[in-house]
């Protein structure tokens, strides 16, 4: 299993791009029933904050550096630097990396015409990936006998890797609430569905690396991401900076 270091009071996963591929897949093969938490700053505070969430974090198999200063944080506090394992990146590798090693995947979340994107997707470039399954589930609180319909359609198909949509924090909770239930490697990959599908554009390579990808979703979604970037961003700089104090 990959390493983790501490970033505030978080475990952060450690290793290459490559390591992390291999090792989800790993997971997936082993039917393990394991789960994949992709950590950006805001996962990072609110896990700070929220004991119950931190625990899901610390519980997950493999928690990836999604943002650029979590991954940046690893290496100040670590001495060991540790590149960006965003989830955007991560769904088209681990798909291109299943349809290679004959895995199959099973999407859950978002929208019928999202998953209807992503498949036309898969179907173009990726013709011999097994899609097990493609489910949106309703936009509120499922009842327990829709909730068990769910979870045995998903153990029948019998996939590697499900990937799932449901939004921060609720896909994380999700995941762990599942564990030992579904029988596959679970990754928490929320806005990957949309970028996979082509419905919204990322900044290119060399914006990603000077960390303006926050500018660009906070120019695409003002009103609902303000108060996240001005006020958990600047929480995030300022616990780091006081933990950076406390060790000098």
């Amino acid at each position: 299993m990959l390493p983790k270091r501490l970033v505030l009071n978080s475990g952060i996963s450690t290793g290459t791009f490559p390591e992390f591929v291999d090792t989800i897949l790993q997971l997936g093969a082993a039917r393990t029933s394991a789960y994949v938490c992709c950590a950006n700053v805001h996962m990072l505070v609110e896990a700070h904050r929220d004991a119950e969430f931190r625990q899901v974090l610390a519980d997950a198999d493999v928690v990836t550096p999604d943002g650029s200063p979590v991954a940046g944080a690893v290496g100040w506090f670590h001495g060991k630097r540790q590149e960006r394992v965003a989830g955007m990146d991560l769904t088209p590798a681990l798909l291109a990396e299943a349809e290679r090693r004959g895995q199959s995947v099973y999407f859950y979340g978002t929208t019928d015409a999202v998953l209807a994107k992503i498949r036309e997707r898969i179907e173009r470039e990726l013709p011999n990936l097994r899609i097990a399954g493609m489910v949106s589930p309703p936009f509120r609180k499922l009842t327990p006998e829709e909730e068990e319909a769910h979870v045995a359609a998903i153990n029948k198909a019998d996939p590697d890797l499900l990937f799932v949509a449901l939004g921060c924090p609720r896909q994380e909770k999700w995941m762990a609430a599942h564990r030992g239930r579904i029988k596959a490697c679970m990754l928490g990959v929320g806005q990957a569905f949309l970028t996979y599908a082509g419905l919204e554009q990322r900044l290119p390579a060399w914006a990603r690396r000077l960390w303006l990808e926050w500018a660009y979703r906070l120019w695409l979604e003002p009103r609902r991401l303000w108060r996240r970037y001005l006020i958990t961003n600047s929480h995030f700089i300022y616990l780091i900076a006081r933990k950076a104090l406390a060790r000098s």
